[in-house]
């Protein structure tokens, strides 16, 4: 369609043309180049004077041979045409449909084309949401995590105020479901893949922290300290060393000085969330493929919140650069509370957060940090981000500041910024001009109250080593060796592999997650049974530890070692009931059955491979995890896990 002719001085990156049919605001238009054939352009802004409108047009390029949109060198001839764009030029030009990677946020503004942000640029250059308050950033950033979750991407959510949790559930929004057509979504709940861990007594996972510190650690995390407190803390451990708090609070009590007191105290201060445990949640439990894990911190302090950001990150940080975790993807909400602007101090978590937008690229982390004052957040992770997702903004301060941060951003998109209606986002860094889409509306329920609505490293490193860990593709396997020569089918056990500490020696322990069973021999899958002795009595606990070092004895042997007290016969009758003990020519001998001590001796050698497996049936997981530890834990110290599938053959 003709909307008009050029007309004017024309220069390379704008120009204007008297519509001589309808025009609007941000309407994208082609024009015939001579050079270059039909380039793209957008309708910046409308003049009217009596009858005549002129429209003033930026240029936002073409597609070269080599598929790269490059600027014109010379600029349009006056007179020149001026057309309203198809739908498939705009996508052609700027390539908004990248659906098989890509994350479908909306519709471009004016028209029904899907934009899909490219999740290998997303996630390997990071993203910011940008918004006043009631403006629409969470349900915005419900909208991303919903694509991210479709791909099965591990994601972490530093989730200060709870309101993520609201993506298990599907969106029963009557607004919402009205529009869902035009957008072509329909609802969805995603409670089978996310975790949410915090307070205990809210229903929660319980969120337990590493309790390891290095000294550098300590000074960073407690306020501000003298130097002699700080020499006191150095004259405890070296600065490389671990320790843990109560380990490093005992050393400062054997000091013969005052100022002991004044550090102890802070490190209890420190621990009184009982945050921090020696058997801390797992990292391989945090971050897995295809879950969300919510860390909700609601109802904590801000100094609390800090602590929680800057230990949890930093470690995932750290075990990401090892390479043993997959590719992950974290969320900050409030980061203006996390990684303050200098001028309005320093957060405990500032420097972590620093680290992951300045390296985490390169080390496939990917970071979205969300803030409703943009001037508040440091500069220096605002400048790292390539993407932003752009609402409405009104204050002065929070404009300049995305100004700065924002390469591309117009004067007139400037300004736009602060007339934006709620459903509608200028988002920049899918292509070098700005682009204004209507956010489609969410497949779940939203966890806010005030919304209405609706290079550095290559970037394909991020998809290429994150589908190693992909379920589909790839399973963390303990491999066994089938019989040669004999038809077998492939059967894989859900386990975990837990890494245990007695006294200074470290070993794996295996179990599987069907029955509860420590796997003592993996190949032929030979399994003993780890008691509950909470159920014994002390008598049965007595009389068990005694039969158990002698392993075979008689009665007349046993009730030499026990010394009588009680009715040996009779608890040597209940523990032979119980399976603990049997009988065995004219004595007995302790069940092989169980595990009840010395556990190390069944330590698992065997290494989880990441690998791609066929198989004929895949058990089902009936023991949680936190219970299979908890009753680990009774028997031996557990530092840490991974879950894995043990590979198993039976005969067709």
């Amino acid at each position: 369609m003709l909307l008009g002719r050029i007309t004017g001085k024309v220069h390379t990156l704008t120009f204007s043309f008297i519509a001589e049919a309808p025009a609007r605001k941000f309407e994208f238009v082609k024009v015939m180049h001579k050079e270059y054939g039909y380039v793209l352009c957008q309708i910046i802004d409308l003049e009217k004077e009596r009858e005549i409108t002129e429209a003033t047009s930026q240029v936002i390029g073409y597609r070269d041979q080599e598929g790269r949109i490059k600027q014109i060198r010379t600029p349009f001839d006056p007179g020149t045409e001026v057309f309203r764009a198809e739908d498939e030029f705009i996508s052609a030009v700027i390539e908004l449909d990248a659906k098989k990677q890509g994350a479908y946020i909306g519709q471009l503004e004016g028209r029904q084309i899907p934009v899909y942000l490219d999740l290998n640029q997303l996630l390997t250059k990071h993203i910011a949401v940008l918004a006043k308050s009631g403006s629409g950033k969470s349900y915005s950033v419900g909208v991303l995590l919903e694509e991210i979750m479709d791909k099965k991407i591990p994601l972490l959510v530093i989730d200060p105020h709870g309101e993520y949790a609201s993506l298990k559930y599907t969106n029963d929004s009557e607004k919402d479901r009205k529009h869902m057509p035009l957008f072509g979504i329909i609802p969805k709940g995603f409670a089978r893949q996310i975790k949410e861990y915090g307070d205990e007594s809210l229903g929660l996972v319980p969120l337990r922290l590493k309790d390891g510190f290095t000294v550098t650690d300590i000074m960073h995390l407690l306020p501000k300290l003298t130097t002699a407190q700080q020499g006191l803390l150095f004259s405890c451990a070296s600065a490389s060393s671990e320790m843990s708090l109560a380990a490093l609070q005992y050393a400062l009590e054997q000091l013969d000085s005052n100022l002991k007191w004044g550090l102890i105290t802070l490190l209890q201060q420190l621990n009184a969330n009982h945050l921090f445990s020696p058997e801390y949640t797992s990292y391989n439990q945090l971050i897995q493929t295809g879950v969300c894990s919510i860390i909700n911190l609601k109802g904590m302090p801000p100094e609390i919140q800090q602590i929680v950001a800057y230990k949890l990150l930093y470690e995932l940080f750290e075990e990401r650069k090892k390479g043993t975790i997959p590719p992950f993807f974290t969320v900050i909400e409030e980061a203006h509370h996390f990684a303050p602007e200098r001028s309005f101090g320093e957060a405990r978590s500032s420097k972590i957060i620093r680290d992951i937008a300045s390296e985490g690229r390169k080390f496939g982390l990917g970071l979205c940090i969300i803030t409703q004052r943009p001037a508040r957040v440091e500069k220096s992770v605002l400048s790292q981000i390539t993407t932003q997702i752009i609402l409405k903004v009104t204050n002065p301060n929070d404009l300049k500041a995305i100004a700065n941060a924002v390469e591309g951003l117009t004067l007139e998109s400037e300004h736009e910024i602060s007339n934006l209606p709620i459903g509608t986002a200028l988002i920049t860094g899918v292509v070098d001009k700005p682009l204004f889409v209507n956010i489609r509306p969410r497949k779940t329920k939203h966890g806010g109250d005030a919304v209405e609505m609706i290079t550095s490293p290559n970037e394909s490193q991020f998809f290429e080593e994150l589908k190693e860990y992909k379920e589909k593709q790839l399973l963390p396997i303990i491999q066994t060796t089938p019989i040669q020569g004999v038809k077998l089918k492939t059967i894989l056990v859900p386990a975990y592999l837990f890494l245990c500490q007695d006294k200074d020696q470290q070993y794996n322990l295996l179990l599987e997650a069907v029955e509860g069973m420590l796997v003592v021999d993996v190949q032929s899958f030979a399994t003993k049974r780890l008691p509950h002795l909470n159920t014994l009595s002390s008598q049965e606990m007595r009389l068990l530890e005694q039969a158990y070092y002698l392993t075979k004895f008689t009665f007349e042997q046993l009730m030499k070692k026990m010394g009588g007290g009680f009715d040996v016969k009779e608890v040597l009758h209940i523990l032979t009931e119980k399976g603990f003990i049997h009988e065995q020519n004219e004595g007995y001998v302790i069940s092989e059955d169980f595990a009840l001590s010395n556990l190390s001796k069944y330590a698992c050698t065997k290494k989880i491979e990441q690998t791609q497996v066929q198989y004929d049936d895949k058990l089902r997981k009936l023991k949680p995890v936190d219970a299979l530890k908890a009753h680990l834990a009774k028997f031996v110290p557990v530092i840490d896990q991974r879950e894995c599938y043990i590979m198993r053959y039976a005969s067709l």
